[in-house]
């Protein structure tokens, strides 16, 4: 494989880790888009290499998000089980849907989490939430703290329900589902953005690792173009984990809609066929 080519995939996953980490995604949402437009790489291929992206970027960002203890990992135990189960579901689905298609429901997917996210409640204060804590959470005890303030888990059982759709997507699209696992734990688990955020990135490796093997079976995962992705996104996504430790949680929600929106209009245009000048 050509070297320039090599290092143009590992500076743009570096970039998009960075991001994606920062704000829990991993750097799936964005690589495939930009593997498929400027790339010119075939979508298949494009979601196996940006699924081993997901698994380091989940890796990478994990440790720093632990020392801080932003991330509930008792709660992460318990959606994975659910996501896991969405995204072995998406694996059988995969080779089945066109890949007009995808990009459509990928479009779909970043319009809706962000008007989730636009729509997303004003923190309450811890007073309120304990009134409306679920009887799961405080049974599972899944209620935790982290430095800045306490925090009540709520409504489990939607949660779930969000989680293996969110699976689901992620098997489809190799986005990590983060781009779902946020806004749900955003909002129907009332939970502070920057612990959704770190929560899902310690979430994502193991739903992308669930559907790794299959892509690797079906030959979608190509280790040339395997390699310096994750190679770029492991450094990446430490990055971005430090960088979302010093940002306020108001700049991270709004820098999060603002991604969202720009990725779900470009896929829209190719889904129709629309491209902007110089990504063809």
């Amino acid at each position: 494989m050509d070297p320039h080519f090599s290092l143009w995939l590992f500076a743009v996953s570096l970039g998009a880790s960075a991001l994606g980490g920062m704000l829990g995604m991993a750097s799936g949402i964005f690589i495939v888009p930009i593997l498929t437009i400027f790339g010119h790489m075939e979508m298949h291929k494009a979601i196996g290499a940006s699924i081993i992206s997901v698994i380091a970027c989940s890796c990478g960002g994990a440790a720093p998000f632990l020392r801080k203890r932003l991330t509930n990992v008792r709660l992460a135990i318990v959606l994975e089980v659910a996501t896991t189960l969405g995204a072995l579901t998406g694996v059988l689905l995969a080779g089945i849907v066109p890949v007009s298609y995808l990009f459509l429901l990928f479009a779909a997917i970043l319009f809706l989490s962000a008007q989730q996210m636009l729509a997303k409640r004003r923190e309450r204060l811890q007073t309120d939430a304990a009134q409306d804590a679920c009887r799961w959470a405080t049974a599972l005890r899944l209620h935790s703290a982290y430095p800045e303030t306490d925090y009540k888990v709520q409504r489990v059982p939607l949660g779930m329900t969000l989680m293996y759709g969110a699976g689901l997507i992620s098997a489809l699209l190799g986005i990590g589902s983060g781009v779902l696992k946020i806004p749900a734990m955003d909002t129907a688990l009332r939970l502070p953005i920057k612990v959704s955020s770190a929560t899902s990135n310690f979430m994502i490796g193991v739903t992308a690792a669930a559907s790794a093997g299959a892509y690797f079976m079906r030959g979608e995962i190509v280790t040339p173009l395997a390699g310096p992705v994750a190679l770029g996104s492991l450094i990446g996504a430490v990055i971005g984990a430090r960088i979302l430790m010093l940002v306020s949680n108001e700049k991270l929600r709004v820098l999060f809609v603002v991604v969202l929106v720009a990725l779900g209009i470009q896929m829209l245009l190719t889904a129709f066929g629309v491209h902007l000048p110089g990504s063809r």
